[in-house]
């Protein structure tokens, strides 16, 4: 049985009431299971198997992998079809440095911006932050860990800054979970993110700036670490 719902071709309404085209319905479909691990790094998007499991057209579907081929999660091989992306150990250089700069920028902003009640929800994830930690819950971790990021971004108030790195977290996003299971790395991570939250309540926006500019630089050099780590214990 196709445990899958159906597409309707009328379109897609999301859980807020917003109607998409039907290709941005399969593109989000699609840009889930990658995110997710079910459709791994490298791995072939079968368009008939796709159309099958979906129940829609091959057009809707290779509008949708045009979507995702443009955000760089799939790419397209001539006369071979389309494979999810895999991020390179280049990509990573050339993009964390980046979204340093970029995420850095957000949390100076959002020091300047951010309201008592903004503060108390923000405190209320780290709460539950400090708690996956503790608990080694990594995937509820990491889910948290995105929506302090997200929340940051917003208080930013930067429409600009807030597109450019919704574009290169979603690249990312590909890589980053690996990094938290790289030995102490979560405990790190944790502390990097109450430096950043300790900075926003003090409204001290040049350290909230510095404070998030060094937990990316430190998710780069675990990335590294852990990669180091894995070509090693292949090569023993």
């Amino acid at each position: 049985m196709n445990s899958t719902p159906a597409l309707s071709s009328a379109g897609v309404t999301n859980m807020r009431g917003v109607n998409y085209s039907l290709h941005d319905g399969v593109a989000a479909r699609l840009r889930e299971q990658i995110f997710d691990g079910t459709l791994g790094p490298g791995s072939f998007l079968d368009e008939a198997a796709l159309c099958e499991r979906l129940e829609i057209s091959r057009t809707p579907l290779r509008e949708a992998l045009k979507v995702l081929a443009v955000e760089g999660l799939v790419r397209h091989e001539p006369r071979r079809g389309c494979f999810v992306n895999q991020v390179t150990e280049q990509d990573l250089d050339e993009i964390f440095p980046v979204i340093a700069l970029l995420e850095g920028r957000c949390a100076f902003e959002a020091a300047q911006n951010a309201s008592d009640a903004d503060l108390q929800a923000l405190d209320t994830l780290h709460v539950r932050l400090a708690e996956h930690a503790m608990a080694g819950r990594i995937n509820d971790y990491y889910a948290v860990n995105f929506a302090i990021h997200e929340a940051i971004i917003t208080l930013a108030g930067n429409r600009w800054l807030a597109q450019v790195i919704g574009d290169l977290r979603k690249i990312l996003k590909l890589a980053r979970l690996q990094q938290l299971h790289a030995p102490g790395r979560l405990e790190q991570s944790l502390a990097e993110h109450m430096a950043v939250f300790a900075a926003l309540k003090a409204r001290d926006a040049d350290g909230a700036e510095a404070a998030m500019r060094t937990h990316l630089t430190r998710q780069r050099a675990a990335l590294r670490e852990l990669a180091r780590s894995q070509t090693s214990r292949l090569l023993a």
